[in-house]
């Protein structure tokens, strides 16, 4: 089934491309969400004459992720703290929701979270690369780094034993 595509689909293709699916893709999926119409001939026409408006939107929203991905490229290295065990896992995983927030609070920089992808969860102390697709042209990276804010004993089992012996310690004396 040819769909024209209201909204750009990742993997698939930009506002106002003509583009092949599978039927049930089209009518479950596309359509019901308003991210493509049916290319009927009609539709097509009408394509044809908003096709240069589309196209000035594109640009434009072309430009402004140009300056955001500038922008996210400035910041070089985001630095995040978290409560940590002594190996250096973290207490919790950092998401991309709270790395987002991180860089709107620090930086001013609105970023969704849908365009985040992360190289592998962030639970351990250490240093992680983010990948922020702005649109399907515009990618980013931003090196985050994670440092322990405070180092907590992980095993009840530790403080069992340290219990134990000083216990002996005080009975000895």
């Amino acid at each position: 089934m040819q769909v024209i595509l209201k909204k750009d689909v990742q993997n698939l293709g930009e506002t106002g491309d003509v583009i092949t699916v599978k039927d049930g893709y089209a009518r479950n999926f596309l359509v019901p969400k308003n991210l493509a119409e049916v290319a009927t001939e009609g539709a097509l026409k009408n394509r044809e004459k908003n096709l240069a408006r589309i196209r000035v939107k594109q640009e434009k929203l072309h430009q402004e992720a140009l300056a955001k991905a500038e922008q996210i490229e400035k910041i070089g290295k985001l630095e995040l703290s978290a409560k940590a065990g002594e190996s250096g896992k973290l207490f919790g995983t950092i998401t991309t929701k709270k790395l987002c927030e991180e860089i709107k609070d620090k930086f001013d920089i609105e970023i969704d979270k849908k365009t985040v992808s992360l190289n592998h969860p962030i639970n351990r102390i250490g240093d992680y690369v983010m990948l922020i697709k702005l649109t399907s042209k515009v990618k980013t990276e931003l090196n985050v780094t994670v440092t322990a804010s405070e180092v907590v004993k992980e095993s009840i089992e530790e403080e069992v034993e340290e219990t134990a012996a000083a216990t002996e310690v005080e009975a000895e004396a």
